[in-house]
């Protein structure tokens, strides 16, 4: 790939990512109190980073089993209460061990 192909793709993704946090701050002026839009907002991020994770977590194992079942214990933990770090911890020692399992 040509060094000048390269600048201008990382020109355009410079562009993009600011435009896409320049905009709306631009355009809205005040505090947004529609209900819907404030609560749409709130979950964005948590979807997100539910869509880009939660194929990995199936597709990574030897089978789907581990994945399954350590996303399910998440959920479970998370339903308790317990924290970010407690629910990570949990679905990693659930997968590392099924993986064990069923590779051995």
């Amino acid at each position: 790939m040509e060094k000048h192909s390269v600048i201008i793709y990382i020109l355009i993704a410079i562009l993009t990512t600011n435009l896409i946090r320049v905009v709306p701050m631009a355009l809205i002026k005040g505090p947004i109190r529609n209900r819907f839009v404030r609560s749409f907002l709130y979950y964005v991020p948590y979807v997100t980073l539910a869509v880009m994770t939660f194929p990995d977590m199936i597709l990574v194992t030897p089978t789907p089993l581990p994945g399954v079942l350590a996303f399910a214990a998440g959920i479970i933990a998370a339903w308790l209460r317990l924290g970010l770090f407690a629910v990570a911890a949990i679905c990693c020692a659930i997968v590392y061990l099924l993986s064990m399992l069923f590779a051995g």
